[in-house]
């Protein structure tokens, strides 16, 4: 053992290091090699099922195409047909136009009225409260169902249109309406007969609410009639929870409902 260290030793310092680098170098080539074996036998053998794959994505397309092509027919046969049906479609339309004047989704104009109503700038009188001096939503309500019973079609307060669901309630000095939080000068545009202006300053109602809130309070109303009035199309949106649809009778003599479930 003695005999091999000091044989090592007497080697040059340059022998041993190209001795190891060479070492290195080999095992290094050797293990590259072995390793491009697994890596062609994996391209070769993978070769079949990628055919296949390509040929299935191939017959795939294929019969999209001619999916296609099927519908395209189907679209140009139901075209064709409908141009049988044009009278029908066109009594649908005109009854959905019904339908949307009447629920207020269209924007009108015509002759009315606008009735413009302002808080009372009087000082607060002895045992009133301050605010029975301003504009209310009772006030609102009070003149926009006296504009229905005197003929009007459709009325709107401060551009909000009035539908079925329309609330008005007090918030603070404010009005709500509709989702709209309005601030006075209130201005109701009522569109309706020619005589709307005649039949409201004259009822009854109107000049017993005038008496009860100008010349008693001081609130400030103050009518005028135009041949121009502009109502816009209700904004809002209609969620009902009581209501369902009445179903409509089938040609058997069962009924069939339109709807079901929360609208």
């Amino acid at each position: 053992m003695t005999a091999l260290v000091a044989r090592v030793r007497r080697i040059p310092s340059w022998q041993l290091t190209l001795g190891v680098a060479l070492l290195v170098l080999g095992f290094l080539m050797t293990a590259q090699l072995r390793s491009l074996v697994p890596r062609s036998q994996y391209d070769s053998s993978d070769l079949p099922p990628l055919r296949q794959t390509a040929q299935e994505l191939q017959a795939a397309q294929d019969q999209l195409k001619t999916q296609i092509l099927d519908l395209r027919a189907q679209v140009q046969a139901a075209e064709q047909n409908g141009q049988g049906n044009a009278a029908q479609i066109t009594a649908l339309n005109a009854q959905l136009g019904v339908a949307r004047l009447a629920a207020g989704l269209v924007a009108l104009q015509g002759p009315g009225v606008v009735v413009s109503l302002r808080d009372s700038t009087r000082p607060v009188p002895p045992g009133a409260a301050p605010g029975d001096l301003l504009v209310s939503a009772a006030d609102l309500r009070q003149v926009i169902d006296l504009l229905w019973l005197s003929g009007a079609e459709a009325v709107s307060v401060n551009g909000e249109r009035i539908a079925v669901t329309t609330p008005l309630t007090d918030i603070g000095s404010s009005v709500l309406v509709n989702s709209s939080y309005l601030q006075p000068p209130y201005q109701i545009s009522a569109i309706g007969p020619s005589d709307l202006y005649t039949r409201l300053a004259t009822s009854a109602a109107f000049v017993a609410y005038l008496q009860d809130r100008v010349q008693a309070v001081g609130l400030d109303v103050a009518l005028l009639q135009s041949d121009q009035v502009q109502v816009p199309a209700y904004s809002g949106t209609v969620n009902l929870v009581y209501a369902r649809p009445v179903p409509s009778p089938t040609p058997g003599g069962a009924t069939s409902p339109i709807g079901s479930g929360q609208p």
